[in-house]
């Protein structure tokens, strides 16, 4: 059993991760150019995105998360694992329209768990 600051830790590395998906410049910076000081790549990404956020996910009431934080954080999961389903190297993806429509849905989701005000 998880303690309330162990949720509150895994969430907060969960939205961090949701962080590099809608900034592009960062995943210019570092996943294209290889530039630190963060080492990451889109692979990584992926990983850590579905590790972390489909166990959330599965019991979002026991880590805070309200009803509609959880259709809009669920949906964006589905998008997610579609896009990265068929996309892998981010020079091919990073400028399009679909990979923006990503990024965007990204930052509803910060701004839905009011990430920047917590950060």
């Amino acid at each position: 059993m998880l303690t309330d600051n162990e949720k509150k830790q895994i969430l907060h590395s969960f939205l961090e991760t949701v962080e590099g998906i809608s900034d592009k410049e960062y995943q210019k910076r570092v996943w294209i150019r290889g530039e630190g000081p963060e080492v990451d790549d889109f692979d990584e990404t992926v990983c850590y995105f579905f590790d972390d956020g489909d166990p959330i996910l599965k019991n979002y009431k026991e880590f805070g998360i309200t009803d509609s934080q959880y259709k809009l954080l669920s949906e964006f999961r589905d998008q997610f694992e579609s896009f990265s389903d068929e996309n892998y190297w981010p020079p091919m993806f990073i400028d399009s329209p679909e990979w923006t429509k990503i990024t965007t849905r990204a930052k509803e989701v910060l701004e839905a768990f009011h990430y920047n005000q917590n950060a």
